[in-house]
């Protein structure tokens, strides 16, 4: 009876993970057309910032004739200054005054039309990849859906004692719910509050603008750029946390390159990356694990050791992966266990899942130095 019990949890889990993953597609799939309808707003905006900037430039040549114009009539009164009352004088001088200006305005209005239309086409492009990313996230959901359907009903099968189907199926509550909870707080704390704070700032450049000057106004544009940027690189690190997509494309060695020299740019710090063997590929679970032990150890190099300089070293042997990162930021007693040292504890389970060894040498004042050796079976 208990048996019975514990197989139906056990589908009842598989269940629940089929509907989440289901969920996710739905949301992938929303992602991509609210991406769809952003970028057939921004192509309609496109084209008539391009007829208004064709426009611009009519005026600003007739304005430039008319300039050019007045200019010879301004030389003629310079010429012949006696043969003119005052007011004749004033006239042209106040005339050509009044066009140069016009013209001034008129060649602002471009430049600042041009820039608009640049970045539109800028995110255009970021928009475009962002609906195939969805729509190829899509079709890899429907074939881990296909899978969950089908091959993992298995499980039941496989797994005959009653007890080991229940904590598996805890440990998968477990892990979804803590990757729910992290992903919450890592959005909101992030993504999210930068994102509301780029739409405060972009009122207060329509305001800026329509209350002081262009000049201003572009200065808080520039800052705006730089929100965003920061934004978007909390993205992408949100997206690598979860899986790197260049991962499964390119391998280990050239997303690690990609991550680090992303992470080199953003904190401004040095970071040099050392391979020595062949570059070759690993089985999936070899290669998204030792991802996750560089990615953590530089994460925690970054965010407790404020270092200026991280060396990651990668070197493939026979039948052995040696993974080196040192930094040289303040370090920390090793004795002394810190609350909540997650990152830590997240880097020992992956080391213990691959049957590796692991030691980490830390100095306070010099820096921290961690040693993986990975064992490579069956490749």
């Amino acid at each position: 009876m208990i048996k019975k019990i514990e197989e139906k949890t056990l589908d009842f889990i598989i269940n629940d993970m089929i509907d989440a993953v289901e969920n996710s597609k739905d949301e992938i799939f929303n992602i991509g057309e609210e991406s769809r309808k952003e970028h057939e707003l921004l192509e309609a905006e496109l084209n008539h910032i391009k007829i208004e900037v064709i426009q611009v430039i009519e005026e600003s040549d007739n304005l430039e004739r008319k300039v050019r114009q007045s200019r010879i009539r301004l030389s003629e009164v310079s010429k012949h200054f006696n043969d003119y009352s005052e007011d004749q004088i004033r006239e042209v001088y106040d005339q050509t005054h009044k066009l140069q200006t016009e013209l001034s305005m008129k060649q602002e209005k471009e430049r600042n039309l041009r820039e608009k239309r640049d970045e539109i086409e800028r995110r255009l492009l970021a928009l475009q990849q962002t609906v195939d990313r969805a729509e190829g996230l899509v079709g890899k959901i429907s074939v881990v859906l296909n899978y969950l359907n089908e091959d993992f009903r298995q499980v039941s099968e496989i797994l005959q004692d009653a007890q080991a189907k229940q904590e598996f199926g805890l440990k998968i509550i477990e892990a979804q719910e803590e990757e729910r909870r992290r992903l919450s707080r890592e959005m909101h704390d992030g993504p999210a509050q930068m994102l509301a704070n780029i739409l405060l700032r972009a009122e207060l450049v329509d305001r800026t603008f329509r209350e002081r000057s262009v000049e201003e106004a572009l200065v808080e544009i520039r800052s705006v750029r730089s929100m965003i940027r920061s934004s978007l690189y909390e993205v992408r690190r949100i997206i690598y946390d979860l899986r790197p997509m260049a991962l499964d494309d390119l391998g280990l060695v050239p997303t690690l390159k990609k991550y680090l020299a992303n992470t080199e740019d953003y904190n401004e710090i040095n970071i040099d990356f050392v391979y020595l063997g062949t570059e070759r590929r690993f089985p999936s679970k070899y290669e998204v694990a030792l991802f996750r032990l560089v990615q953590e150890s530089v994460q925690n190099a970054v965010k407790h050791g404020e270092p200026s300089q991280i060396t990651v070293k990668l070197e493939v042997r026979n039948k052995k992966v040696l993974i080196v990162v040192k930094d040289n930021g303040k370090g920390f007693d090793v004795k002394k266990k810190k609350e909540n040292s997650f990152g830590l504890l997240g880097m020992r389970e992956r080391v213990e899942m691959l049957d590796g060894d692991w030691t980490i040498r830390s100095v306070i004042g010099e820096g921290t130095t961690i040693l993986f050796q990975i064992p490579l079976i069956q490749t």
